[in-house]
């Protein structure tokens, strides 16, 4: 090939780099576009995927604030909404209806709840007065015919004799002077059978002879009286529910009482007066089979209850209403006997203290609960019944009753 075919060829070549060259630096902005356009397209996606998925994407930057957790926000959602609820509960009515938003039915749809009415006129008309009415309605309405009474020492303070638990005045509180290890103690069948002094020497105070019933007793006749007392079922040993006139089978004494008497080791049964006499002239009865000591048949801690104690697996079942009074419900098994009732059963406390299930926030449905001095809630009970005047009748007439017999005997009546 000659020099003027070889520098030809070289121009040739020159002008076809220059050629590709060119049409590369055109095709570059091209498509760096066609990559900024990709990069926005998959960003514009992604947020889409993620909307549906219902999490928006958390910015890395730290110039958009801190950042919260997948959940933190519906975590302060629930927060806020705990928040309101608490708001509300100290509100009144009023202030609820002003604060929360009315809801609404979209147009053309129906609800399937509606959202609650918080006052008006007719609901309020509707609403029982109190705890005392609304038991009173069910009574009278004869909603109630099987009503089952539980109580304690709390109904025989009107008579004299002091409960167990009060702070200053309840016989635990004022047991220094039998100089027991605890006040407990005094009741303990161990105990007890280590030296039976103590318990003889309150016992003195409480053989039954020295009160009389009050109100609250002749009120839980009425109940009998009236054909509505299923049982009652009595922590107390002082008798005062059979001298007011309760009959025995509709009484269930859980825990003993003093109208009979056997060993405490062989349980042989011993005379309960003769029992009586020898406790009463600070003496010991022995048992004639084994030597053991005599006690009434008062149950001990650590003793069987009674078998009428078992009654209740039929009985409260059965029950249509319960009613709770004077008691701290603090000795089991009995303290659990409130339970048993069906869910459905209303349960009426008359007491000084809310106790047991009634210290729970908010009650339990169709729980009733009248808390102060229990001989005046009693009364107004009555009083709504229609009830008072029959009691005063019939404790007129029953005090005369024992006025006479004792005037027959030639004994005056004392300590009324």
């Amino acid at each position: 090939m000659t020099r003027s075919a070889l520098h030809e060829l070289s121009k040739l070549l020159a002008s076809s780099e220059r050629t590709v060259e060119g049409s590369m630096s055109k095709a570059k902005p091209s498509k760096e576009r066609r990559a900024v356009q990709l990069t926005l397209s998959r960003v514009t996606r992604s947020s889409s995927a993620q909307a549906r998925q219902g999490d928006p994407p958390v910015p890395k930057d730290a110039s958009a604030g801190p950042q919260m957790a997948p959940n933190q926000g519906a975590q302060r959602g629930r927060q806020a909404d705990s928040g309101l609820a608490q708001d509300l509960s100290l509100m009144s009515m009023s202030e609820q209806e002003a604060i929360l938003p009315r809801h609404r039915s979209p147009p053309g749809m129906k609800s399937s709840r509606s959202p609650p009415r918080l006052a008006s006129k007719t609901v309020r008309a509707t609403v029982p007065r109190g705890t005392l009415n609304s038991v009173a309605r069910l009574l009278t309405l004869g909603r109630c015919r099987n009503v089952l009474v539980v109580a304690g020492a709390g109904i025989s303070t009107a008579s004299g004799i002091p409960d167990f638990r009060t702070p200053g005045t309840g016989l635990y509180a004022n047991l220094q002077r039998y100089n027991t290890p605890f006040p407990e103690a005094i009741f303990n069948i161990d105990y007890f059978s280590n030296d039976p002094r103590p318990f003889f020497s309150l016992a003195k105070e409480l053989y039954p002879g020295r009160h009389r019933p009050n109100y609250v007793h002749y009120f839980i006749r009425m109940l009998h009286q009236k054909g509505l007392l299923l049982r009652m079922y009595t922590q107390n040993i002082d008798g005062l529910e059979q001298m007011c006139g309760i009959p025995e089978e509709k009484l269930v004494e859980a825990h003993g009482s003093f109208a009979s008497a056997s060993c405490h080791l062989c349980y042989t049964p011993f005379p309960a007066e003769e029992a009586k006499k020898f406790i009463m002239t600070d003496r010991v009865p022995v048992c004639t089979f084994c030597q053991g000591t005599v006690k009434p048949d008062i149950v001990f801690f650590g003793e069987d209850l009674p078998q009428s104690y078992f009654q209740h697996t039929k009985d409260f079942p059965k029950a249509d209403l319960l009613i709770i009074m004077g008691t701290s419900l603090q000795i089991e098994p009995f303290a659990s006997l409130v339970n048993t009732v069906r869910s459905t059963v209303p349960r009426l406390l008359l007491n000084r203290d809310p106790v047991g299930p009634f210290q729970r926030v908010p009650l339990r449905r169709g729980d009733y609960m009248e808390l102060g001095d229990l001989l005046d809630s009693v009364r107004k009970l009555a009083q709504i019944l229609g009830w008072h005047q029959d009691i005063c009748d019939l404790i007129q007439d029953e005090e005369q009753k024992v006025a006479l017999s004792l005037q027959a005997a030639g004994v005056s009546l004392w300590r009324r």
